[in-house]
């Protein structure tokens, strides 16, 4: 019978991860007869509860206020799918690209941004609240699927890009919601000082590129703003202008939905050839160079680096601070508040088993405890178990 060989790397730039050379995982397992080692990373990251829930978690807009806008789910497979494509363009291990794509947000509360604001307003006497650190716990601690350990197990290379993927975190460890980090890595060390690799900058980039063109894209949808607008802002606005001429007979849902799609590749073709710039100039040879470089490998030209700023400070007057938008986050806040309060006031009302979990905690072990609980609701579950707790009109 012949040999078991495991799986190859995807990767052939002399600078890509091995997934033959990873340092392993913290709990040693056996090798898969089918998939590399961050093939396996990344189907352990989709066959998560925190990921199905991301399908009714929102990004901008709350679940209820229509089916077609982005969600935390459809926002993490379009960032996997550019990540995917850009590190195959660069010769890199797309499935360690993949998996850190779809990791990057499962520890995001409902609400968006509003719910992490509010929980880490909550979580303030007892640590804060952090969405990154949240989405480590899921993966090391808060994901029990296994009989023999706690969360995923995931091999060092895809924790150490969910953990830094914007680059070295040493700076925030003296955060109290660092706490979970520190510990971990005390117990294995995942280098919290240096790079990740050039898969995990690749994810960071590819997450800017999705959720900025499809920012632009819900909030032309939303009526937040409209595309005679955007003819003027930077990065869109001469793809949008090139393509009344090139093609005056597309009708304006046509004409978003094709600019959009261009600006994503062009945001795409401008990551691979300013890194091709940076392998050349840095000298770049191996894997450990891409940690040691003091500077992401992977990014973007300077000039789209500052087209994407002036278009990120288009988006945040126009539609992250738009009034619409602030009265859901105003009510997110409040639902919220709300339960966090009436939780730790009194946890018996929580559901059996985060009941149980309780005994014996002190009032900061509680609070961690309300405090995952609801990180891990989706926008409809928070908004229905709000109601079924506050209104007198609703047994259940």
């Amino acid at each position: 019978m012949a040999s078991h060989q495991p799986p190859r790397s995807s990767g052939s730039a002399p600078y890509a991860a091995d997934p033959a050379r990873t340092k392993g995982r913290q709990y040693p397992e056996g090798d898969s007869r089918t998939r590399t080692p961050f093939a396996r990373d990344r189907d352990r990251i989709i066959h998560t509860s925190a990921f199905r829930r991301l399908k009714d978690k929102t990004q901008v807009f709350v679940a209820h206020e229509g089916d077609h806008y982005r969600t935390r789910l459809t926002h993490s497979l379009e960032v996997a799918q550019i990540a995917r494509s850009i590190a195959h363009a660069l010769g890199l291990d797309d499935d360690l690209a993949e998996a850190i794509a779809l990791a990057h947000d499962l520890g995001h509360p409902p609400f968006g941004h509003a719910g992490e604001e509010e929980l880490d307003a909550c979580m303030s006497p007892y640590g804060g609240f952090d969405h990154n650190v949240q989405t480590f716990r899921v993966v090391t601690r808060l994901e029990q699927r296994y009989p023999d350990f706690d969360g995923l197990n995931l091999t060092w290379e895809t924790l150490e890009g969910i953990v830094k993927h914007n680059g070295p975190v040493t700076d925030r460890l003296d955060r109290p919601s660092w706490r979970a980090v520190v510990e971990f890595d005390a117990a294995y060390d995942l280098e919290l000082g240096g790079y990740a690799s050039a898969e995990a900058q690749v994810a960071a980039l590819a997450d800017d590129i999705a959720y900025n063109n499809h920012d632009v894209d819900d909030g032309v949808q939303a009526g937040l703003f409209g595309l005679e607008e955007l003819v003027l802002t930077p990065l869109i606005g001469p793809i949008l202008r090139a393509l009344k001429v090139e093609r005056p007979d597309l009708d304006d849902r046509m004409l978003r939905l094709e600019a959009v799609r261009r600006m994503i590749g062009v945001m795409v073709d401008d990551v691979l050839e300013q890194t091709a710039k940076n392998v050349i100039e840095f000298g770049v040879r191996k894997a450990d160079d891409v940690r040691n470089l003091g500077r992401p490998l992977v990014s973007f030209s300077p000039e789209t680096a500052e087209d994407l700023a002036r278009l990120r400070a288009f988006l945040h007057q126009r539609m992250y601070r738009h009034f619409r938008v602030n009265r859901t986050r105003s009510q997110a806040r409040r639902i919220l508040a709300e339960m966090f309060t009436l939780f730790m006031a009194e946890p018996e009302v929580m559901p059996t088993e985060w009941f149980d979990k309780t005994h014996g905690c002190d009032q900061a072990g509680r609070a961690r405890l309300v405090c995952d609980y609801i990180a891990g609701m989706t926008d409809r579950f928070a908004i229905e178990e709000h109601r079924k707790l506050f209104n007198l009109d609703v047994w259940t």
